[in-house]
């Protein structure tokens, strides 16, 4: 059950209604919501990645290998997305 909770997005959601309390357009609070969509899809790896390498070489090992691939992941997702048209940075 924590799993679920936990791959609700909260922090996404909470910041769409920061954003329209604070009056921010509906064009900037929509681009945040579709940006966001992209920018999951690379970290997702990391959550099959890491509980493997976390039961063989321990916490630390784990985490930094699973954000180091995170980031490589982002890199050649971007390169992909760029020639599709899509523009992220």
């Amino acid at each position: 059950m924590g799993s679920l909770i936990a791959s609700l997005p909260l922090v996404t959601i909470l910041t769409l209604f920061w954003l329209k309390f604070e009056n921010t357009s509906a064009e900037k609070i929509s681009n945040h919501a579709y940006y966001t969509f992209w920018f999951v899809i690379p970290t997702l790896p990391m959550f099959l990645l890491f509980p493997k390498l976390n039961a063989n070489y321990g916490f630390w090992i784990a985490i930094l290998s699973s954000i180091v691939f995170t980031i490589v992941l982002f890199y050649l997702y971007q390169l992909v997305l760029n020639r599709l048209g899509i523009r992220l940075f």
